[in-house]
């Protein structure tokens, strides 16, 4: 037997039917009218493995707009790489991949060096000569061609098919064969590049293609133009942007002393806590740069003897020529730390600052830290003697010690023998060094 549905339940399906009747349209409609847009990619700094990671995930998700079955999504008409990069540091084989994406593109691709003063070297240079669309702003350089990668002249060849002649860089103030002229003030940017490719043909997988980068527009007056297509600007995240920092020499520099300095300040004069994590947040962000970078073993281990020799001049009262030794070693440690020239070279200024902050560190900071915990309520003089605690190093006869969770510079005499991890007892105070003698052990 056939059964009725009841009369409440046909409206119901009824009013649903007639809803998705209106849907359904709606939807198609808006798929149809999802702009066409034209995708900037900033490379911006040392090319590293996320960088190139992502240029090859951005080129592949555009490639993927125009797909027939893309239905609800906006379609990318032409990705253009805008570059200021001083070289690689990626990967040979993973930026060999890149450079064949670029060569060989899923879409209309082009790249920009720019805007002044912007460099492409190495590599970066190398991406250029391969793109199907290439163009450069005025007061830009490019060149340095090798090594590909940036202290891998025999581990890394040439990119497949790019130009890699000449000697230094040149600096774009004209027109430049296989360039775009974008020699003068009026045509000196994206926007004005992506004017003139309007109705440019390329060869793109054996297909001719046709670019349209403009689009036709009505003012509220009613008067009519040409625009281009809406541009959208593609920058890696926060993460990659700050590891690529660390591929500057000044900055990995700045990041390797800033955690050594602030791990022996916490040593000496804060004890276990903040300084701590902020040491080691340093050290890895530091330790970017000579994994990446062409380091100089000798210059390392002449930053890390003139950290040694800081801590102990200040252990030793501050002895002048010992802190004078020490920042000369920390100064030209910076300096020859890393051999990555002429494409990736020392900014000075970083460097300056950096050993600067050194100086300040270990002969004003520390001391003045320890001034103020001897002035604290509750550790003045009075408050520590007869304070018990542990040698942390030898005392012969100045050292570190342990003192209710804090570190304090001390002193003993030689006929003490206090050695690291035996018991002591202050006994007084004289400036900001303890004084301490072995603490009886019933």
């Amino acid at each position: 037997m056939i059964q009725r549905i009841p009369a409440r339940a046909a409206r119901i399906l009824a009013g649903i039917a007639a809803l998705w009747a209106l849907l359904i349209p709606a939807y198609f409609a808006a798929a149809k009218t999802q702009p066409t847009t034209i995708e900037l990619v900033a490379v911006e700094g040392a090319i590293h493995n996320a960088t190139a990671h992502f240029i090859l995930d951005t080129i592949d998700d555009a490639a993927r707009s125009r797909r027939p079955d893309n239905i609800g999504q906006g379609r990318v008409e032409l990705v253009i790489l805008m570059i200021d990069s001083p070289g690689v540091v990626a990967d040979a084989e993973l930026f060999a991949q890149l450079g064949e994406v670029v060569r060989n593109p899923p879409l209309p691709l082009g790249v920009w060096v720019g805007p002044a003063p912007a460099v492409a070297y190495g590599g970066a240079a190398q991406l250029v000569s391969l793109a199907p669309i290439r163009a450069a702003a005025p007061g830009v350089e490019i060149g340095h061609w090798q090594p590909t990668v940036v202290g891998e002249a025999a581990g890394s060849p040439p990119l497949e098919g790019a130009y890699t002649g000449g000697s230094g860089a040149m600096e774009v103030d004209g027109p430049v064969p296989g360039l775009i002229d974008l020699s003068s003030s009026q045509t000196a940017s994206p926007r004005q590049l992506l004017q003139l490719l309007d109705g440019t043909t390329l060869q793109l997988g054996g297909e001719a293609m046709t670019l349209s980068t403009t689009r036709p527009f009505t003012a509220e007056d009613g008067a009519e133009g040409v625009t281009i297509l809406e541009t959208v600007l593609r920058r890696p995240g926060l993460w990659t942007q700050l590891v690529g920092l660390s591929t500057r020499p000044e900055v990995a520099f700045f990041f390797l002393m800033a955690g050594l300095t602030v791990a022996v300040f916490e040593f000496f004069a804060v004890g276990p806590g903040v300084a701590a994590a902020v040491a080691a947040i340093s050290l890895a962000l530091g330790a970017y740069g000579p994994a990446t970078l062409p380091l100089r073993w000798w210059a390392f281990a002449l930053m890390l003897g003139g950290i040694g020799v800081l801590s102990f001049s200040y252990q030793r009262g501050g002895v002048l020529l010992l802190s004078t030794a020490g920042m000369g070693a920390v100064a030209v440690s910076g300096i020859f730390l890393f051999d990555g020239a002429p494409q990736i070279t020392l900014g000075w200024a970083g460097w300056a600052l950096t050993v600067a902050g050194v100086a300040f560190f270990f002969l004003l900071a520390m001391p003045t830290v320890a001034r103020v915990r001897f002035s604290a309520p509750g550790l003045g003089r009075e408050g520590m003697v007869g304070k018990l605690g542990s040698a942390v190093t030898d005392l012969g006869p100045d050292g570190v010690v342990e003192v209710e969770g804090g570190r304090w510079k001390a002193t003993s005499h030689r006929a003490a023998a206090v050695e690291a991890g035996d018991p002591i007892k202050v006994v007084g105070v004289e400036g900001d060094m303890l004084e301490v003698g072995p603490a009886e052990v019933s």
